[in-house]
């Protein structure tokens, strides 16, 4: 990742959130879901992603983790791949 520094502009909503712009988004791999923390330093705020957040395909994974054995029998290729699409 590049230590290159990024300054954008974003406008506040009603409701108090701030969209993060793509570009920010992908350098940092902030997908959704993905847990950020909010520090506070003087009248700045820095935003990261929080120690030990897990990625999109982590949370997948473990979704789909012994799904495949957990009815008591194997499962058929089509069965296994019915599960991925839900």
């Amino acid at each position: 990742m590049s230590s290159a520094s990024l300054t954008l502009t974003m406008k506040l909503t009603s409701k108090g959130q701030v969209t993060i712009p793509q570009a920010i988004r992908d350098r940092l791999g902030l997908l959704p879901n993905t847990a950020v923390v909010f520090d506070v330093v003087g009248d700045s705020v820095r935003i990261r992603k929080a120690p030990g957040a897990r990625a999109r395909g982590d949370e997948l994974v473990q979704h789909l983790r012994g799904a495949a054995t957990g009815r008591g029998r194997g499962m058929t290729t089509d069965e296994i791949l019915a599960l991925t699409r839900e």
